[in-house]
């Protein structure tokens, strides 16, 4: 099938600036206790207090800190990636794991087998000729998980805990394409640039570093995943030292398991969009979305909260990203705003609801995040923290251009065949 003709999209629209605010200027107290009440409900759990939450864009920030963290490791790095590839970062990622388990750091790495499909052999192979414990998620080598329903059930998390007190999750895999960064300008010294072809966009993508004892429940996360699939023991490591408060956050960890029904941050999700009053900033990298979550973005927007979708222009595949579009008529004829990035490649998964409620982590809104992959996501009730999510996201709006409902509904007839034959496969997407 040809692809479809570009779109002609407005500029971007100019959002109004949430007000300043910091952790020690709290949201008002009815709105802070209603998605506190609902995030509770949403999780069936607590939230944890005492915790910080450092905000990391794109791929070198984010290594950068994780690099920090290795070189200071005393006991162990545990690090779940569904990509981990070779080149890159990859590779300073086994020097440096490689030099702790030397030291004595005991260093698990757990990767998923279809993620990290493209990465040799040889690359595993030498993390655990020099110490590293390797453990494949789901390997596609079996038989029997080619054949079965195993294939679609994938370890999409990204994460990394050291020495049990520092953690980092988000939407930020181990591979060359975020070495450039995201700006226009990384692209343009990005693959491809100086040879004869086409930069290639770099990758916008979010990630956070956090502290304090939420950290515990990353690290749990961790080791049940690493028991369930690798016949390695987690044995002689200070695994859960003692956690002191660090800082006034009030923190969640939503995850689920690969195939399992019940989504905790779906739910959660689900409840605070609901319980929105004021404004809902969305940042998705794959928008196929349930009929529920398209309600609750619908009933958001007709009670008058102000809903702005960020959303691929150019994506990794080409079927979420038409099958998506495919719900955009509905979303404006509701009032919700819609934004499409196209000078980088969106991968980032981040929610801003009310200036309160924030979450990063590697979960999509579509049904492989919903139904098939195992997923997590930090969610936090800061004033400060949605504060500065809210100015990063009104700076990827300012780069995207608006989808304006007069001109999306003149697009032509191959763009919506396109999209209607991408909706078909919604539930596999």
């Amino acid at each position: 099938m040809s692809a479809p003709v570009p779109l002609r999209l407005s500029a971007p629209p100019q959002l109004v600036p949430a007000p300043a605010r910091t952790s020690d200027r709290p949201a008002p107290l009815m709105a802070a206790h209603s998605h506190a009440h609902a995030l509770v409900a949403g999780l069936s759990e607590p939230l944890v207090t005492g915790n910080r939450v450092d905000l990391l864009q794109d791929g070198p920030g984010t290594y950068a800190a994780m690099f920090a963290a290795i070189a200071n490791a005393r006991d162990h790095v545990n690090l779940e990636s569904y990509i981990l590839e070779a080149e890159g970062p990859g590779e300073e990622f086994a020097r440096r794991l490689i030099a702790k388990a030397r030291e004595g750091v005991r260093v698990n790495v757990l990767y998923d087998s279809f993620g990290s499909l493209g990465t040799p052999a040889s690359y595993f192979e030498h993390l655990q000729a020099n110490g590293v414990n390797v453990c494949e998620y789901n390997p596609l080598r079996r038989l029997g998980n080619l054949l079965s329903r195993a294939l679609h059930l994938r370890d999409h998390r990204k994460l990394m805990v050291v020495d049990g007190r520092i953690g980092f999750i988000g939407g930020v895999n181990i591979s060359p394409v975020y070495s450039a960064g995201s700006s226009p300008l990384a692209a343009m010294s990005g693959s491809g640039a100086g040879d004869g072809q086409a930069p290639k966009p770099g990758w916008r993508d979010t990630h956070v570093r956090v502290e304090g004892p939420i950290v515990a429940q990353l690290q749990r996360l961790f080791m049940k995943h690493w028991s369930r699939h690798s016949s390695i023991a987690l044995r002689g490591t200070h695994y859960f030292p003692p956690l002191a408060p660090v800082g006034n956050q009030r923190v969640a960890l939503a995850a689920c398991e690969a195939g399992r029904r019940r989504n905790p941050f779906y739910r959660a999700l689900l409840s605070a969009l609901d319980a929105s009053q004021h404004r809902i900033f969305l940042t998705t990298a794959y928008l196929v979305p349930t009929r529920r979550l398209m309600r609750s973005l619908l009933r958001a927007a007709r009670r008058g909260v102000d809903v702005h979708l960020l959303l691929p222009g150019v994506s990794d595949f080409w079927a979420p990203l038409q099958a998506g579009r495919s719900h955009y008529t509905r979303l404006l004829r509701a009032g919700v705003h819609l934004h499409e990035l196209h000078d980088t490649l969106l991968h980032a998964k981040t929610c801003v609801i009310d200036g309160l409620w924030t979450t990063v982590g590697s979960s999509n809104l579509d049904w492989r995040s919903f139904l098939h992959n195992a997923e997590a996501n930090l969610v936090v009730l800061d004033a400060g923290l949605a504060n500065e999510m809210e100015t990063v996201f009104m700076a990827d709006v300012a780069r995207a251009r608006e989808i304006v409902r007069a001109e999306w509904a003149r697009r032509g007839w191959r763009q919506r065949m396109v999209e209607m034959v991408a909706r078909r496969f919604e539930f596999f997407l």
